[in-house]
Parts: structure tokens; sequence; C-alpha cells
């Protein structure tokens, strides 16, 4: 895939940040309105029906502005492997996680991804986690515990909705590291589509065995976040942040994501009416200070 030119603040490519801002904003709101949606559908039926509609919308995409949709030579192994531990399994243990928690706290655990991606991308790709990213990612993840800190009695009844979100977060960092370290020699929209909609198929068997395939009727508030839900955060967002994994360091690429989970309880409290307070504020400091050492410095 062809690379931008490294023209953004601290040397790393602008159309990469530019994405990146989009996919933190998008992803952001993405957790409120996921749970408006999980008040009325469960979490198998709700992947059940955004992975293949954001998979096939893709696709559909792909074919009217020309990219083909072939997958290379020799790539089927490690894209089926991807696309089951990259969207897959993030996709099913968050939705299973959402529905036992709330979003805001939801969110938080999720963001533990950076880490697993920064231990896999040095671990599997040799990425060299320097002192610097280092204390980003330290920054990054004391900014997550400070949010979580005052609900750790709360969460400790919900412990199953932890359980879920934990693996989620380990698999979705994995699954950029996993990404990262195959060239794929195809376009991110036919990769991004492709492993839409074969970490749908799994999904789909499971929940059809598990709870039939009958979908619930939504009201008109839920139907539309669905559509929303399917169009920017599964479709926009999974080529989006995809192109970033193909443009920024894995471990680069994670910690670039740490202002989502402040988005998310900023977003939970105004659109869901769930509480925040100074906690939000300090941890808006601290992950800010981490996205600057890790976006904005100049190498």
């Amino acid at each position: 895939m062809a690379r931008a030119r490294p023209d953004g603040p601290g040397g790393l490519p602008r159309d990469g940040l530019i994405l990146l801002a989009l996919v933190t904003l998008a992803w952001g709101l993405a957790w409120p309105a996921m749970k408006i949606v999980l008040n009325e559908m469960s979490p198998w039926a709700f992947r059940e029906v955004t992975l293949p509609a954001g998979g096939l919308i893709l696709m559909a995409v792909a074919r009217l502005i020309g990219q083909p949709l072939t997958v290379p030579h020799g790539k089927w192994p490690a894209l089926i492997a991807v696309a089951l531990v990259n969207v897959g399994g993030w996709q099913l243990f968050s939705a299973l996680g959402l529905a036992h928690l709330p979003s805001g706290r939801a969110v938080l655990i999720a963001y533990t991804m950076p880490l697993w991606a920064s231990l896999g991308g040095a671990w599997l790709l040799g990425e060299t986690l320097t002192p610097r990213l280092g204390v980003a990612l330290a920054l990054g993840m004391a900014g997550v515990g400070v949010l979580m800190s005052g609900d750790f009695a709360a969460l400790a009844g919900t412990l199953s909705g932890i359980a879920y979100m934990l693996i989620a977060a380990f698999f979705w960092g994995i699954g950029v590291v996993l990404l990262k370290r195959v060239a794929w020699e195809m376009p991110t929209l036919s990769l991004a589509a492709w492993q839409l909609v074969i970490a749908s198929i799994p999904i789909a068997i499971l929940a059809g065995l598990i709870e039939g395939f009958t979908l619930p009727s939504l009201s008109p508030l839920a139907l539309a976040t669905l559509i929303f839900v399917i169009l920017v955060p599964i479709c926009f967002c999974s080529w989006a942040f995809f192109k970033v994994v193909s443009l920024f360091p894995a471990n680069i690429s994670a910690i670039g994501t740490l202002m989502i989970p402040v988005i998310g309880v900023l977003s939970g409290s105004l659109i869901l009416g769930e509480p925040i307070g100074w906690r939000e504020m300090a941890s808006l400091g601290l992950i800010g200070s981490s996205l600057v050492l890790t976006l904005f410095y100049r190498r």
C-alpha cells in the first residue's frame, strides 16, 4: 500500500493523523450509540447484523470505485486468522461486555488495548518501545486507570462484563500487530471488507445456535442508531483504522487511539446521562500528554 508523504507533526504522515482524529471522534461517539441499540437487542443479534452489513457495504463501495476484491495468492490463511482475531474477537466480546457495563466504563477497559499492541509489536514485529513511547504508554494507561478508579466497587459486581472487555482489548491489540505483520498487497478498503465478512460467518452461526435467527423489532431511535453504527463506526472506521495501521508502527497506531475513551466517557455523559467529574478532566490531561509524546514529537 502506498505511503502518505511524511509532512505532519513529528514527521508522521498527515493523512494518517487526519484519519486517526476522525476515527477517534467516531469511535468515541460509537460507545453510547451502541449502548442505545443494545438496550433493545442482544449482543449476538447486534453483531449478527452489523458485521455482515458493514462488510457487504464496503464490498459494494469497492466495486463502485473500481477497486479489486481479489485476495492475493497465498494471503487467505493470514486474512482468515487476522479477521477472526482483529475483527471477530474484538467485535463479539466488546458487544458482550458493553451489554453488562455502562458505555463509559466499557470503553475504559477496552482501551487497555494499546498495552497489548505495544507489547505484541515489540515481540512479533521487533518494534522498539523507546523511552519516549514507554512514558507515553504509561501516561495513557494512567489516564485510563484514573477514569476507572472511582468505579472499582461498582465494577466488582460486573466481573463478567470486565472479563469480556479485557478479552476484547487483548484480541484487538494482538490483531493490530498481526495486521501490521503481513504485506497484504491489496487495497485497504477490500481488506477491511473481507475481514468484516469473514468474521461475521462464525458469529452468525453461533448466534443462530444460541438465540435463533429472529431479530427483535427496534424503536425508531434504536433503528436510526443501528444504521449510524453500521455506516460510521463499522464501515468508515474499519477502513480508516486499517489505513492508519498501514501508515504508522503498531505501537503508535494503538497509543494514538487513547483519546477515544475520553470521548466515550464525555459522550456517554451527554447522551446517556452517565456521571462525569474531576477524574475525566485528569484523565484528559494524562492521555493528552501521552498523545503529544506519541504523535507530535519532532523526530
